[in-house]
């Protein structure tokens, strides 16, 4: 991910004072949620200390490096989220079906596909064919604001 894009999803995705969890590889998510003054949870996340207080966003990287199956990853997500917020998966660009088996996990989870983010290196240049070097791929899913205590929401 670069940094802009977490630049993006903090600013576009939450609200000052937010809780941000921070899931993915690298600095960048973390510099975003400093700059933008939001809060996180930045000691070690994957472990059981996600915290008590639900997030407005958690970002992820995928396919997941744990022993974690998607279904109770998801869940998880989910029941660390405030009604409205969003889980921001960052995927690896180039495998069409991944999007595809990333949202029917979440799915059974309670969890909806909001967006999906394509972040190119370079815009397009009117007047030439351009082949984009895309490096990012992000699905937003986001818990519903309603919440009847099951999955279906």
């Amino acid at each position: 991910m670069s940094n802009a894009m977490g630049v993006r999803l903090v600013h576009n995705l939450t609200h000052p004072s937010d809780l941000v969890i921070d899931l993915a590889v690298g600095p960048q998510l973390a510099r975003a949620v400093i700059a933008a003054h939001r809060r996180s949870h930045l000691d070690m996340p994957r472990q059981l200390g996600w915290g008590r207080e639900p997030a407005t966003l958690i970002v992820t990287g995928w396919p997941l490096d744990d022993a974690t199956s998607p279904g109770e990853f998801f869940a998880r997500c989910r029941t660390s989220l405030v009604p409205g917020g969003c889980v921001a998966v960052l995927l690896p660009h180039g495998d069409p079906v991944l999007p595809v088996d990333v949202i029917v996990a979440a799915k059974g989870t309670g969890l909806a596909y909001l967006q999906h983010i394509v972040a190119a290196d370079r815009p397009p240049r009117p007047g030439q064919r351009t082949q984009l070097d895309i490096h990012t791929d992000v699905l937003i899913l986001t818990r519903s604001t309603t919440d009847t205590g099951g999955a279906d929401d």
